[in-house]
């Protein structure tokens, strides 16, 4: 936290670049006449109550200077929405597999990880974590002289000594919401429950849960054979596969979790509940095998059967029989920026240099194993079997795919000089205008971490300049030449709508934030607020999010709206890749994919020469 203190706060907008930036987005939407509507209706707000809000939301800010004039809304907007957690909210993350087969058993890889996630959580607990930086120049600032310099400064003043190296170091106040926390339910609004002194983790297999301490009573932690033992227990534990497994519940609409849970506290499981929501993180055993599957990858690390998870814990680390790993984890604590530092930190290790090898022998010394038993009442399982079923059937009404393309990379893209970021939002664009012949309301995520309590900014990637593309594309009277043009059009506007995003200079979170500060103050609703276009600028069809690092293995998550596609995407070093997901009701997400195969293909031709 040596940076914390000294971060700069997220800004707010000017409102007429706000409104400028808002009109941009939508006219690519929008025909002639609804634009003009639209327009009519943003600078009315701009020069009215918009000046009203600004000054509140202002005056709010000042008033805050902990924090972020974002951050209170984003955590309210989570924790009250009541839709089951599984699909909608909670992603996944799949590690790359461990070259040598040997580390791939289940037994070893789960202690490794849960050994070196332990590791992780107590250098925070001791405030030995590295912060997390961006390096613009790494060679210049990736070096032990800049440690050494701007350790040696106050914390008050150490992010401008970084600065100086040109180096952000990024807000780290969501790293304590990893660990020892849970998201309870309750009814309009849940609680995020979080213990900071636990000493245990929770274990799930076969639907059952198993707790044990991975710390002593100096709050050490045990010794990766003794961590061996208490798993092997688990492990080698014979009992059959839980006829009621509670974890269900987690899959269902929060209201009614929320009473199902309040009844399971009166009829004597608080103490065991407890244990779940206090454990440092959660492992979850499954009895699968993968056998590279991928398709059964994406099914199992994003929704499973609901059987052997509880998907409100901070996240979950899952391990198949056959090894393969990831994490599942819920979103309302934090975002994508202290999840992939800890799977970056924790691939690295267990890979590199893991603390159990196939020789190791457990220990019996410190063995704390104990299973959790619940009393459940006839109501409680029937709501279990209830549960079942319908999570069951709605996991069926999903369409999950995904596309590896070895005819372009990261490297190629560089070459060209285009954004590979931009290609692949491009290639979404052309995917789905080719299918439906129109532009929808499209989200990509974009980090703000680089400011006090940051969360996210959408990025618009749909512009007037990705819709011309995608025009000329399709009507096949292009020269390639023309088509180069305007790609890297496409790809310089891009860079620079990411760049105000990533600045905080983005329209989304600041119209929210004034529809959120009318709501505080008891004012009128903005007429704007109601419209179509607002509407259908933020039903996020096209809802991506990038997770590219060469430690992710898979990446994904649920559509945001029904008749939408959830797309999470990478550019590797050798390849693009995505996985889609869909309602089979409304779309098919192989079909997308054959669309979005289509427009690679065409993309790549027009970049080579």
């Amino acid at each position: 936290m040596h940076f914390q203190k000294s971060i700069p706060r997220l800004p707010i907008p000017e409102l007429p670049k706000t409104g400028e930036r808002y009109l941009n987005a939508l006219r690519p939407l929008l025909s002639s006449a609804q634009y003009a509507d639209a327009e009519k209706r943003t600078n009315k707000f701009i020069q009215n109550e918009g000046k009203e809000l600004q000054a509140k939301l202002i005056q709010k800010d000042k008033a805050n200077k902990h924090t972020s004039y974002i951050s209170d809304y984003w955590f309210d907007l989570y924790l009250r929405d009541r839709q089951p957690l599984p699909i909608n909210y909670n992603p996944l993350l799949v590690f790359q597999n461990d070259t040598r087969p040997e580390y791939r058993n289940q037994l070893i890889r789960a202690t490794n990880i849960l050994v070196t996630a332990s590791r992780f959580m107590l250098s925070m607990r001791q405030s030995i974590l590295e912060p997390e930086i961006f390096h613009m120049q790494p060679q210049k600032s990736d070096t032990q002289l800049f440690r050494t310099v701007t350790g040696l400064l106050p914390e008050s003043l150490s992010w401008y000594g970084a600065y100086l190296f040109k180096a952000f170091p990024l807000d780290m106040s969501q790293f304590s919401g990893l660990f020892n926390a849970t998201r309870i339910p309750q009814i309009d609004k849940d609680m995020i429950f979080r213990d900071p002194a636990s000493k245990h983790v929770v274990v799930q297999k076969n639907g059952h849960f198993y707790v044990f301490d991975v710390l002593d009573s100096n709050g050490n932690l045990l010794s990766p054979e003794e961590i061996l033992g208490n798993m092997a227990k688990i492990v080698n534990d014979t009992t059959q596969r839980n006829d009621y497994p509670l974890g269900i519940l987690t899959c269902q609409n929060r209201n009614d979790w929320a009473q199902q849970r309040r009844h399971l506290e009166e009829t004597g499981n608080a103490d065991a509940l407890k244990k779940i929501d206090s454990a440092i993180f959660n492992l979850v055993l499954d009895d699968e095998s993968i056998q590279d599957d991928k398709h059964k990858i994406l099914k199992l690390f994003l929704h499973g059967d609901g059987n052997n998870r509880w998907f409100d814990k901070s996240f979950s680390v899952i391990v198949t029989k056959d090894g393969v790993s990831g994490i599942n984890f819920e979103h309302s604590w934090g975002d994508g920026v202290a999840v992939l530092r800890f799977f970056k930190d924790t691939y690295a290790e267990i890979t590199n240099r893991p603390f159990i090898h196939p020789e190791s022998k457990p220990s019996e010394n410190n063995i704390s194993v104990k299973k959790l038993e619940f009393n459940l009442d006839d109501e409680t399982k029937e709501c279990i079997k209830n549960a079942q079923i319908d999570y069951n059937e709605w996991c069926d009404t999903l369409s999950i795919d995904y596309i590896l393309y070895e005819g372009l990379n990261k490297q190629a893209c560089k070459k060209y000089n285009v954004s590979a970021d931009c290609i692949m939002q491009i290639s979404f664009q052309a995917a789905y205008h080719l299918l439906y012949g129109k532009f929808v309301g499209t989200y990509e995520s974009c980090s703000t971490s680089a400011f006090k309590h940051g969360r996210t900014e959408t990025m618009r990637p749909c512009t007037d300049k990705t819709k011309a593309f995608c025009n000329q594309l399709h009507s096949n009277k292009s020269s390639k030449d023309s088509l180069r043009q305007l790609m890297a059009e496409c790809s310089s506007y891009h860079s620079e709508l990411v760049k105000e995003a990533a600045m905080g200079q983005g329209f989304d979170r600041h119209l929210f934030a004034l529809m959120k500060i009318a709501q505080d103050n008891k004012l009128q609703r903005p007429e704007m607020f109601d419209s179509y276009e607002y509407n259908f600028l933020n039903k996020s069809i096209l809802s991506t999010s990038t997770l590219s690092s060469p430690f992710v293995l898979a990446g994904g998550f649920g559509p945001v709206a029904r008749d939408g596609f959830g797309i999470g995407y990478s550019a590797f070093a050798d390849k693009l890749g995505a996985a889609v997901t869909s309602y089979k009701e409304h779309n098919d997400s192989k079909q997308f994919i054959e669309a979005l195969h289509k427009s690679f293909i065409d993309i790549t031709g027009i970049l080579s020469v």
